[in-house]
């Protein structure tokens, strides 16, 4: 897959991305704050951003944030979203690999979600440049459970089933073996975290289409995806609502 691909084959799904994804679990930063040591007023470079999902969490936390998106559609929604509200926000266009932050400019590099996208070995050179010294990095994805309920292991088949490239891009991001390596010595935490999303139709329909693999309006195959959704969420549904699943993973550490 192609840097332009990976970073435009959100563009169209990004009012379903602000409405569906889910958040991470505020245990994450007390986690980072209480256990690990960083001080609330670290200016944090929030990388691969987004719609703001995670920038929010930390400027919430009381942290100043740049948040660096190449992605045009998702930078202004993250604009239009949280400048109203919080003062201490940057946004700013940049990749993983090229973030165009000045050096030992950080206290914390942060990146969530899109960490599986990058060029993990470009990305450790950047963000050991960026970082202050004693500067962290913290790396921290929501993962889908994959059998927690008969829900789950059916959405699962449904995106076997219908997903566009699923296979090549399912969300099973770097293992915890992966992700001691790429930390090596500087590891300084990992964290896993429950996390749920509860959900009625609605809500998982935008769910599963905020997901880059899944056939948009106008695909053979959008309208039997939907079908199969629905007919899912018929089936496990209690009071018209899913339960939605993840576990929290988080690493954190020094890049020396």
């Amino acid at each position: 897959m192609s840097r332009s691909d990976s970073t435009e084959r959100f563009s169209s799904r990004v009012a379903d991305y602000v409405r569906y994804r889910p958040d991470y679990p505020p245990a994450l930063l007390d986690w980072l704050h209480q256990d690990i040591g960083v001080p609330t007023e670290t200016l944090v470079a929030d990388i691969g951003a987004g719609t703001g999902i995670s920038t929010r969490l930390f400027l919430a936390a009381g942290h100043p944030v740049i948040a660096v998106e190449p992605n045009a559609a998702m930078r202004e929604a993250a604009e239009q979203l949280l400048a109203p509200d919080y003062l201490r926000l940057k946004v700013a266009d940049g990749t993983a690999e090229a973030t165009g932050l000045a050096d030992n400019s950080v206290g914390l590099v942060a990146a969530a979600q899109a960490f599986h996208w990058f060029d993990t070995t470009a990305v450790r050179r950047e963000w050991a440049r960026i970082l202050q010294p004693e500067g962290m990095a913290l790396v921290f994805w929501n993962s889908r459970l994959l059998d927690a309920s008969p829900f789950l292991i059916g959405y699962e088949q449904l995106l076997l089933e219908f997903g566009t490239d699923y296979t090549e891009v399912a969300e099973r991001y770097q293992d915890d073996d992966t992700m001691r390596a790429w930390f090596g010595e500087g590891l300084r935490g990992m964290a896993r975290l429950p996390n749920v999303q509860r959900m009625d139709y609605d809500g998982l329909r935008g769910r599963l289409l905020s997901s880059s693999y899944a056939p948009q309006p106008g695909h053979p195959r959008h309208a039997a995806m939907l079908d199969a959704l629905q007919q899912l969420f018929d089936a496990h549904a209690v009071d018209g609502q899913i339960a939605f699943e993840y576990q929290t993973r988080a690493f954190v550490g020094t890049l020396d």
